[in-house]
């Protein structure tokens, strides 16, 4: 193994081991939730590191990603940019869009759309440690500040600052609170 490919392994390693951490227990059984993380994070390890067999296991990819999409509820493309951590709480309708960034630690629940207003338009980007309500949606270019809260059935379409929380349709920033680190 090339020293590049071990570097891509070991993120690999790495960032399932962070996601599985935050899952109360043996994910892989018994949560659809992580089948479609674990879709995403082989994935983007058969583009980055490019290993023996890469045509093989990009076959095998392409063939079982409809299934555990379908399963899941839950699209994450390869394409996307997602952090170590990712916790899927409640799967089921969720989207991201190719070009969102996602990073460490966030929490998404049921029918979470983290997506584009217009066809080729830009998709949001979201900081560490943030958490989605459920039904949130995040429409454009949009940034999300570290440990912000995105309440349920929040529609989003500015930006919000760290450690803040959004709620409503359309979103109303709410001050920081105080006990929050």
């Amino acid at each position: 193994m090339t020293k590049g490919l071990a570097i891509v392994a070991r993120s690999l390693r790495d960032s399932l081991s962070a996601d599985m951490a935050r899952y109360p227990r043996r994910p892989w059984l018994k949560e659809p939730s992580f089948w479609a993380i674990f879709m995403y994070r082989f994935g983007r390890w058969i583009g980055e590191a490019r290993p023996r067999g890469a045509r093989l296991l990009d076959r095998i990819y392409w063939l079982a990603l409809p299934w555990v999409d379908a399963m899941s509820g839950i699209s994450l493309p390869r394409d996307a940019e997602i952090g170590p951590g990712l916790r899927i709480e409640h799967f089921g309708g969720i989207f991201i869009s190719p070009g969102c960034v996602i990073g460490r630690n966030c929490t998404l629940r049921q029918n979470v759309t983290l997506g584009v207003r217009r066809l080729g338009g830009p998709s949001p980007v979201v900081g560490d440690d943030v958490e989605f309500g459920s039904g949130a949606h995040v429409l454009g270019d949009v940034r999300i500040g570290r440990g912000a809260q995105i309440g349920a059935m929040t529609l989003v379409l500015t930006d919000v600052p760290a450690l803040h929380t959004a709620i409503g349709n359309p979103a109303r920033i709410l001050p920081p609170r105080e006990d929050r680190p």
